[in-house]
């Protein structure tokens, strides 16, 4: 196994920055794309959930549905590449999708029953997430953020920029993804967004607080 330098990947991380402005005439290369999926795919999800859908939008008309409920951004016409990241609304252990995962991972009835009785205290007890609908939702959205992060940092280690979205009408912008037939609005719902391209000029350098400001060892 081949490690990176430190110092690539830090440098990564100083290049990387919300990209608001791309260069239309650049495509990202199918290889190049694929690889950045394939970051989120491998992610890490609590209780190895995976609780997520990517929705690659290049449909120009779509695009152009969603743009006015998403603050009139223009890198919807001239990114290279518009992710939608769906979340799984209803990951709950008694679910036909936690069944699923169970025989994914090949686990018998036994196996799969005390898997389930841990999952069951998980989001009854320890996380409590079984409340409400949203609450169940919002957890599974938290898991995207992890796929959402290592896309993008992986794209910066390439050379790829990318800028990540919330700032959008989610109610108007599921509807007319529903409408259209990407997904299941029973099943799924929008979490983030996130573009993918390259910049057309020169990006502030990004101010962060300092090290000692946001880390605390407690020995």
């Amino acid at each position: 196994m081949q490690f990176f330098n430190k110092d690539d990947v830090l440098n990564a991380f100083h290049y990387r920055a919300s990209t608001r402005s791309y260069d239309g005439t650049k495509k990202i290369s199918d290889e190049d794309f694929r690889y950045i999926l394939e970051l989120g795919r491998l992610s890490p999800s609590s209780v190895g959930s995976e609780p997520w859908q990517f929705l690659v939008l290049q449909n120009a008309d779509i695009r152009q549905k969603i743009k006015p409920y998403c603050w009139g951004i223009p890198t919807m016409e001239t990114a290279s590449h518009l992710v939608v990241i769906l979340a799984k609304k209803n990951a709950r252990y008694d679910s036909p999708y936690f069944a699923e995962i169970m025989s994914r991972r090949g686990l018998e009835s036994e196996a799969k029953a005390k898997a389930l009785a841990i999952y069951q205290k998980f989001q009854e007890q320890d996380i409590a997430i079984l409340d409400s609908e949203r609450s169940l939702f919002d957890w599974a959205s938290k898991q995207t953020y992890i796929a959402l992060a290592n896309m993008m940092t992986g794209a910066a280690m390439i050379g790829v920029d990318s800028c990540p979205i919330e700032g959008f009408d989610y109610q108007k912008v599921n509807e007319i993804l529903a409408k259209s037939g990407l997904f299941d609005p029973s099943e799924w719902a929008v979490s983030v967004m996130v573009t993918f391209g390259y910049r057309d000029k020169e990006i502030r350098k990004k101010a962060r607080k300092d090290f000692e400001e946001v880390v605390k060892f407690v020995e």
